[in-house]
């Protein structure tokens, strides 16, 4: 990978009455990838983005992006990002043309038509130009959040929660819309609650709680190091209970069938001892099939063994 475009070092933030939303954060974002944060809520996936992009004052530590210190080269640094926040905040009144074009001018761009134009023909937004916000339904006002955070051309892009309330279809769509934008260069930043979106889009992924982080590891990695795999053994007869023998395996008995844990990693994963053992039990195997941990199981283990 390319050099880091976000350097995030030691990073705390305590609020007035003591309370610890982050606590001593050290993080790297390459350039171009995208990075899912998860995280329950409360843990601190909010407070950690709004302080990289400047919008809270850290109480201690160290935070970069492209180079540019969040806090002695804040207007550097800010110019470099574009955010996405989880409310959906805009002028009722105002057109989407015109609110993208402002929010352009607020980072001292001069005007740009055919960017403008070429954002909010990917975000499928260009023949609602001169649609008033508030006719827009609540998926479209997502994707303009997107227009208006890409405006000013920025080399980072943080989504936060970007589909909640967005039905299935919609979800899908702007999955390949952040996908595209990564091709385009843009680094994507996300948050999430919907762990199929970590799984489908991340490059990495990092895990928050409590205001620390848990693990930072590339997703398939992270689902090949701590998914465990399971083999259903599909038996032609129910069992009312596990044999003798067959009781020295990790096995668990449902009826017709047959649950055997593994790890994946090991050269040896006792599978073929396991058969053997059933074989020899006179049981006949209707079907085989396998399933490795989900990133949602392994997430839930995580957050709990934290």
């Amino acid at each position: 990978m390319s050099k880091p475009i976000i350097s995030i070092h030691n990073i705390q933030k305590e609020y007035d009455g003591g309370f610890k939303a982050l606590k001593g954060i050290d993080l790297e974002i390459q350039q171009g990838e995208i990075f899912a944060l998860l995280g329950p809520n409360g843990a601190g996936k909010t407070t950690l983005i709004s302080t990289i992009c400047g919008l809270v004052r850290p109480t201690n530590g160290e935070i970069k992006v492209g180079g540019h210190d969040i806090l002695s080269g804040y207007k550097e640094a800010r110019n470099l990002i574009g955010l996405v926040p989880q409310e959906l905040t805009t002028d009722a009144f105002e057109t989407v043309l015109n609110t993208v074009n402002f929010t352009r001018g607020l980072f001292g761009l001069k005007p740009d038509p055919d960017y403008i134009e070429s954002i909010l023909k990917k975000l499928s937004l260009w023949d609602k130009k001169d649609n008033r916000l508030m006719a827009l339904s609540g998926g479209m006002k997502r994707r303009l959040m997107i227009a208006k955070a890409l405006s000013h051309e920025p080399k980072v892009l943080f989504l936060d929660e970007p589909t909640a309330g967005v039905d299935v279809e919609l979800r899908r769509d702007m999955w390949q819309q952040v996908q595209a934008l990564r091709e385009s260069g843009v680094t994507i930043i996300l948050t999430t609650h919907y762990i199929d979106e970590a799984e489908e889009m991340a490059d990495r992924i990092g895990v928050i709680n409590k205001g620390s982080i848990i693990v930072v590891e590339e997703k398939d990695d992270l689902i090949q190091k701590l998914g465990s795999k399971e083999l259903c053994i599909q038996l032609n007869e129910v069992l009312e209970s596990l044999p003798d023998a067959l009781k020295q395996f990790d096995l668990t008995l449902d009826g017709t069938t047959l649950t055997y844990l593994y790890d994946s990693r090991k050269e040896d994963t006792g599978i073929t001892t396991v058969l053997d053992a059933i074989k020899a039990e006179g049981l006949l195997v209707h079907d085989l099939q396998t399933k490795q941990s989900s990133l949602e199981d392994i997430f839930v283990e995580l957050v709990r063994a934290s």
